[in-house]
């Protein structure tokens, strides 16, 4: 049997290039998506085709959810249990950016709540539906072998202020303790946590400063000067899945062209 992945946000983008990456490895998935329904199909078809193209044969399920609501996240989980014989790895990719982007002076409380309900409340409590299912499966397992992960998308935002959407940082930022706070808890259950934190990754978020960026990149914001792509997450996500970092856990992978560095 294939291992099982779910993945939040799989319609576009960075849920995109994670899903064609793990299907080229093999990967049955379960992709979530908000309301865009035809992207979602249209990247169940192409790992469909990647799959076949390398071997492989996958199934792929589509679950519409907003992991914003809480009966939305039980929902996609119950989905995964009735639909698959198991789940070996989730992928916390959903999130949004502000509807307007404003000075941090006139921020309104909506759009805060709005950002933070989606990048953070959805992500915690859907790790927490996800983490409970696997406990009631499988008890402690001491210092065995680790077989399950987590895997939560954040950005460079995390750590790097931009002022004119603060929620969007503020909500990355909170993101990030995920993983150290999960690690800690499941280790025992031989569940790994990761966070995998992008930097300027070209998608349709970013399509609006893409010719800001373009300027910035070429100027050395980041060592290696160029954009990002969904693949370079996806391939980053694939690594943590491996199995191979089986002593790791609460581990931060940029996968940001090298923003992170302090160069003097």
């Amino acid at each position: 049997m294939n291992p099982v992945a779910l993945i939040t946000g799989a319609s576009r983008g960075i849920g995109r290039g994670i899903a064609l990456a793990l299907a080229a490895e093999g990967w049955d998935l379960v992709l979530n998506y908000a309301s865009n329904v035809a992207a979602a199909d249209e990247t169940s078809h192409q790992c469909r085709d990647l799959a076949q193209k390398n071997n492989h044969k996958i199934q792929t399920y589509l679950c519409p959810a907003d992991i914003s609501q809480d009966s939305d996240r039980r929902r996609l989980i119950q989905f995964a249990r009735d639909s698959c014989h198991g789940l070996d790895l989730l992928v916390n990719n959903a999130g949004i950016a502000p509807k307007v982007r404003a000075d941090i002076l006139e921020t309104s409380e909506a759009s805060f709540d709005q950002v933070m309900n989606v990048n953070v409340r959805g992500p915690f409590f859907l790790t927490q539906l996800v983490a409970n299912w696997w406990i009631d499966q499988t008890p402690a397992v001491a210092n065995g072998p680790a077989s399950r992960k987590i895997i939560t998308i954040s950005s460079l935002s995390a750590v790097a202020a931009s002022v004119n959407r603060p929620e969007y940082c503020i909500s990355k930022a909170a993101l990030s303790m995920l993983t150290p706070l999960y690690a800690a808890r499941l280790a025992e259950y031989g569940i790994q946590v990761f966070e995998i934190r992008p930097g300027i990754i070209e998608t349709d978020m970013t399509r609006g400063v893409k010719a800001k960026y373009d300027d910035l990149i070429a100027d050395g914001l980041t060592p290696i000067k160029r954009w990002g792509t969904p693949e370079d997450v996806g391939r980053a996500v694939v690594a943590c899945a491996s199995g191979l970092l089986s002593f790791s856990t609460g581990e931060v992978i940029n996968v940001d062209g090298g923003f992170h560095l302090r160069i003097l």
